[in-house]
Formats: C-alpha cells, structure tokens, sequence
C-alpha cells in the first residue's frame, strides 16, 4: 500500500490499533457489499458475454450502455439486478472473514508487533493467502449462485430456489468445482492490484499525506489493470460454474481448470480467454475504488 503516514499513532491507511475483531469484520462486511454492489448490472453482462452456450444474443452487444438499454427493454429492468441477493448475503460475510482471518493470522505471527514502525513481509504475505482461501470457500457458492441467475433465460426465482435446484441436481461439488481456479484467479489478482497501487500511488502522491481523491484513484487504476490481467482465468471460472446450465455434453461434463481451457481454445481460439474484457474492467474499477 501507499507510504505509511502516522496520524495519532497509526497508519492512516490502517484501522485503529484498538479496533476489535468485530469492527473489523463489519468493515470488511459493508465495503464488500458496497464493492460488489454498485456495478452489479455491468457485472451481469459480463456473465453473459463469457457464457458460451447463450446463444448469440448475449454476444451481440454493440457496447455496454446498447446492452443495458437491450436487457432492459427486452427482459424488463429488474433483470439488471437479478442474483444480487446473493452477493449481498455472501460478500458481507465472505469480507467479514477475510479481514477476521487476515488480522488473527498477522496477529498470530507476530506482524502487528509495532505497530507502523516495523515491517512484516512474511506475516503480511501468509496472512493474505490465508484471508484469500477462507473468504473464497465461503463466497464461492454464492458466486455460482449469482451467474447462475445471471444467465439469459435463467428458471431460477430466486436465491435459495437456485441453490436448492443445483443442489439436487448436481450435488455439493456444483458450487465449488470452480474453487481451484477461483484461487488460481484471486491470488495473482491480489498481488498485481497491490503491486499497482503501490506504484501508483507513489506516483500521484509522493508525500504519502492522506489525499482521498488519489487514494480511490489509485484503487481503481490498480483494480483494472489487475482485472484485465486476470480475465482468462475469470472466463474459466464461468465456465465451470455454469456447466450444469449449459445444453451441450461437453460442456455440461468439464471437469476443471485446465479442461475448461482446453475447450474454450478450440472453440474460440486465444480471444475466447478475453470474453468481458471490457465489462470486467468497468465493474472493477470503480468497485476496487469503493472497497479501498
């Protein structure tokens, strides 16, 4: 992160030293909501762009804003936000965790002994992986969830009808079977958004003085360059999550990360790794913002 700048004892980037545990998985609850929240409908329409078994119509968009005034018209606007309960219901807990996991196993390693004034890069590093792999097992479900009613045409109603219908369909392995490439996704994700908003911050604000409008800047900048590096394992991810939608034997039958590639390669060659590019981006950057 930026240049540390010590405000009454502690690094203003940071919460308070004296915060509890619970404080730190509220924080963590409400800027997860609001991260994946705001952009949801341009979110939606990058599920339906990586989906390959859609059918033209969810390809054919000449451009965001025709696509939302197209879903809108044709499948009416509430469509828009179709699946958001389940980011809601599963990012306020799966951020809350994150952070909880991230301060327990810093704190356990000894990384807040000094608070601002000694560095822990190993601590830092463990503790981050270790916020990574529990948040996403918790999420993970209701991210399959979420593209699920995400999808063109999609029969489910609502959340807990989804969930119950891929349950008994497809049994528990459903909802994590994309749990290897969501890791494979996040922790690069991760290390390249912080990577650029360290730079990026130095940068735009060498002083390290506490400037907000630099602050998101830099979260943004960071949060799409580390989305558009990340897309080819966020298509594979949609694949695999939507495979019991799909109509197609092959498709219903991946087994797994590098099957999924295998497939979209023959299908669509190395530009099928880049479906949503653009959409990915838009809905990252302003939530990266957000949630810095």
């Amino acid at each position: 992160m930026a240049a540390p700048v010590e405000e009454e004892g502690f690094d203003y980037e940071s919460l308070p030293p004296n915060f509890s545990l619970t404080a730190n998985m509220l924080a963590g609850a409400f800027a997860g909501i609001a991260e994946h929240s705001v952009m949801y409908p341009i979110d939606l329409l990058k599920t339906r762009i990586q989906v390959f078994n859609a059918g033209p119509a969810s390809t054919a968009y000449s451009g965001i804003s025709n696509a939302m005034i197209t879903i809108s018209r044709v499948e009416g606007f509430r469509t828009l936000w179709r699946g958001v309960s389940s980011v809601v219901v599963g990012a306020g807990p799966a951020h809350a965790v994150y952070f909880a996991t991230y301060e327990a196993v810093k704190h356990a390693m000894g990384g807040n002994e000094g608070l601002t004034h000694e560095h822990h890069p190993l601590a830092a590093a463990v503790s981050g992986a270790s916020a990574t792999i529990a948040s996403d097992a918790l999420m993970n479900p209701f991210d399959v969830i979420k593209q699920r009613m995400q999808m063109q045409n999609s029969a489910y109603r609502s959340m807990l009808h989804c969930a119950r219908s891929v349950f008994r369909h497809e049994g528990i392995t459903a909802f994590y079977v994309s749990y290897p490439t969501t890791l494979c996704m996040t922790v690069p994700f991760t290390a390249l958004q912080f990577m650029a908003y360290e730079s990026t911050s130095k940068v735009l604000n060498p002083t390290g003085r506490y400037d907000p409008v630099t602050h998101c800047t830099a979260g943004a900048v960071a949060g799409g360059f580390a989305a558009g590096l990340t897309t080819p394992l966020d298509v594979i991810k949609t694949l695999l999550q939507t495979r019991g939608s799909a109509t197609e034997p092959e498709l219903r039958n991946v087994k797994g990360l590098w099957d999924a590639a295998a497939i979209i390669k023959r299908r669509d060659g190395y530009a099928g790794f880049f479906r949503g590019l653009k959409p990915r981006i838009v809905t990252t950057m302003p939530s990266t913002a957000i949630c810095w």
